[in-house]
């Protein structure tokens, strides 16, 4: 797998900015739950509802038909659950539902975020979850206090990977695009960021095959701390 690559000393960003699902937060975190309730098919139910969901998003934001992120999320574990014939009852689907309000962080997120800020970054979270979803996760991963900006598609009506989405950075913070590093574990949204003028970084945990899309990300790691070692020799230099 590629690691993240040198970057020139004079490049400079002005913020960091983080996709939240899959790259902050592990949305296959509802797994234990899940398999709990549904013996033997907790990872099946996991992965085919973080697919159906991003599916959904992608169907309706090319339709003009949103719905809020998490009414999509609900939707995508109904159907998930019936493709799979598991009976999802009202407080079975109320339990899974909550886990996702508060997903756990990846294990070395919070001491790199921490790291980052110290740093004098900027540092800033645009998701696809509506705002509320969003600010329980960041409290339930205690990581208050350490985002400047928290940018909802919902602000637009839309999601990724329409500009429109992207276009809430640069007004946010009043710079050019290339003047962001974006972060994103999906290496689908970390091409996108990349078309849309943003210098994008993927995450690669599972050391998947980049999507053959013509283009590529400015870099790739394994972890969140391969983006500090980048950001903050960076910035420092």
């Amino acid at each position: 797998m590629a690691r993240p690559q040198a970057t020139p000393a004079r490049t400079r960003w002005d913020a960091v900015i983080f996709d939240a699902y899959g790259t902050l937060f592990d949305v296959h975190s509802v797994m234990s739950a899940a398999e709990q309730m549904f013996p033997g098919q907790g990872e099946a139910l996991s992965r085919l509802w973080r697919t159906k969901q991003l599916e959904y998003s992608w169907l309706r934001a090319m339709s003009g038909r949103y719905k809020p992120f998490w009414e999509i999320t609900r939707d995508a574990l109904r159907f998930s659950a019936a493709r799979l014939g598991l009976g999802l009852d009202e407080a079975a689907e109320g339990r899974l539902m909550g886990q996702y309000a508060s997903l756990s962080a990846f294990p070395e997120n919070l001491d790199v975020l921490r790291a980052l800020h110290a740093g004098g970054l900027a540092l800033g979270i645009l998701s696809n979850g509506n705002r509320d979803m969003i600010e329980v996760s960041i409290r339930s991963a205690g990581m208050n206090g350490l985002f400047a900006h928290v940018l909802s598609s919902e602000q637009v009506g839309t999601f990724k990977t329409m500009s429109a989405v992207y276009d809430l950075v640069p007004q946010a913070l009043g710079c050019p695009a290339e003047r962001v590093l974006f972060v994103s574990s999906n290496g689908w949204d970390a091409i996108a960021a990349r078309w849309y003028g943003f210098t994008s970084f993927w995450i690669n945990r599972d050391g998947a095959p980049l999507d053959v899309l013509d283009t590529e990300p400015n870099f790739v790691g394994a972890r969140l701390n391969d983006v500090a070692a980048i950001a903050l020799n960076t910035h420092q230099s």
